[in-house]
């Protein structure tokens, strides 16, 4: 009796264990993805940047921020270290939701995704926003990938530190939208 397999695409995922068996990524697929991605965190960045300072501004001119004797709003925003540290912070905040979110939510950033590559516990469960924010802490800003180059199981240090994986997937299993199974 031969079996009737529906196609992977079009099948509803209930769990992530089906996305457990992909092989890990290399060193160079997961250059691609840092790169594509690294253009994306650059737009988030200005976006937040112009985001924040529009909020600075919306203050200075409510007059709930005093000018301290700054011609320019950006003067008294660079000038003023509680304000440049505050806006410094917002910056990275809104770069780092970035990646926490997408890697909490469905496994890929969109350079992971144009990349067929997706970030996993090894059982195939997606991270918690705990695990995210710790991947992406231990990642140091890319450079734990250089850890590929020295082992041989293909885990960057930000994958051993937070037991997890970055697979590559079937073009199919690529094309699934809903990794949650909600």
């Amino acid at each position: 009796m031969k079996k009737n397999k529906a196609n992977p695409s079009t099948q509803k995922v209930r769990g992530n264990s089906e996305h457990a068996n992909f092989p890990r990524a290399s060193f160079f697929r997961r250059l691609g993805a840092i790169i594509y991605d690294a253009l994306l965190a650059v737009a988030v960045y200005m976006i937040a940047g112009a985001i924040g300072f529009g909020i600075f501004t919306g203050l200075v001119s409510l007059n709930l921020l005093d000018m301290r004797g700054f011609e320019h709003i950006s003067d008294l925003l660079n000038g003023t270290d509680l304000y440049k540290g505050l806006y410094q912070f917002w910056l990275v905040l809104c770069v780092s939701l970035f990646y926490i979110c997408f890697w909490s939510y469905g496994g890929q950033t969109l350079g992971m995704r144009a990349w067929r590559l997706k970030v996993q516990h090894p059982n195939g469960q997606n991270l918690s926003m705990f695990t995210a924010c710790a991947r992406l802490i231990y990642s140091l800003l890319g450079l734990g990938n250089l850890w590929i180059l020295l082992n041989t199981d293909k885990l960057a240090l930000q994958d051993s530190m937070t037991r997890s994986e970055i697979v590559v997937l079937s073009i199919e299993a690529n094309q699934l939208r809903n990794w949650r199974g909600v």
